[in-house]
């Protein structure tokens, strides 16, 4: 009862609410790309599934994220790991027939939201834990309040990719973006980035624009195969 009459307590939270907006939409995005092409049924499966699961990896994270993110060329890793993620759902067509879609498929989405949300989630969960300053209290509601979060911000992201989809486009580069700024702050780059800030942002950029001519290139590639022959 002393905690909720607490003025910091409520502070706390409303920064980690603040926070879990702003950076649980990356994660949000990559769940709606990775899903879109399932049939409906197993789009709700693969956002329950992804978004529990990551967020039981967030959860362990927590706990190991501070040091992870004090190891060299580990941040590079992860910033490749999202541009080729990027790249991978921008090429997919997203056109294949409902009958044709199995359970591999299920699975490969969940792996693709899985392994994406291990690396997006490392800054999220040191933001929430550096807002929480050790209440345990304050951490395990920022976490709770992230689920709901990522489950309807993917839902709605699905809808809006399906009636808009340049926002499939826009979707992709965030994650090249992401991918490039995660390059940018990895530990082995700390003091040339401290000397030159414009390598966060050139990072970022070049991130989404790597995504965007990488999976526009096998997109190309792959209605070009699927385009007949005009004259034999």
């Amino acid at each position: 009862m002393e905690m909720i009459q607490n003025a910091d307590f409520w502070i706390g939270l409303m920064k980690i609410i603040w926070i879990n907006i702003i950076l649980s939409g990356d994660n949000a995005v990559v769940i709606a790309l990775a899903a879109r092409s399932l049939p409906e049924h197993q789009q709700r499966q693969a956002i329950l599934f992804g978004s529990g699961a990551a967020v039981v990896l967030r959860i362990a994270l927590t706990v190991v994220a501070a040091a992870l993110l004090e190891l060299s060329y580990l941040q590079i890793i992860g910033g490749l790991l999202l541009l080729y993620i990027g790249a991978q759902l921008l090429s997919e067509d997203g056109d294949e027939d409902e009958g044709e879609v199995e359970k591999a498929s299920l699975f490969a989405a969940i792996r693709t939201i899985l392994i994406a949300d291990i690396v997006m989630s490392l800054d999220n969960v040191i933001a929430v834990a550096a807002a929480a300053k050790g209440n345990m209290t304050l951490l395990i509601l920022g976490l709770a309040i992230s689920i709901p979060m990522v489950i309807f911000g993917s839902a709605i992201m699905i809808k809006l990719m399906t009636r808009f989809p340049i926002i499939v486009t826009f979707g992709a580069c965030l994650i090249g973006w992401v991918g490039g700024e995660t390059i940018a702050s990895d530990v082995a780059l700390r003091e040339f980035s401290a000397e030159n800030p414009w390598l966060h942002y050139a990072a970022a950029t070049a991130g989404a624009l790597a995504v965007l001519a990488i999976g526009k290139f096998f997109q190309a590639k792959h209605a070009a195969k699927e385009t007949p022959e005009a004259n034999v």
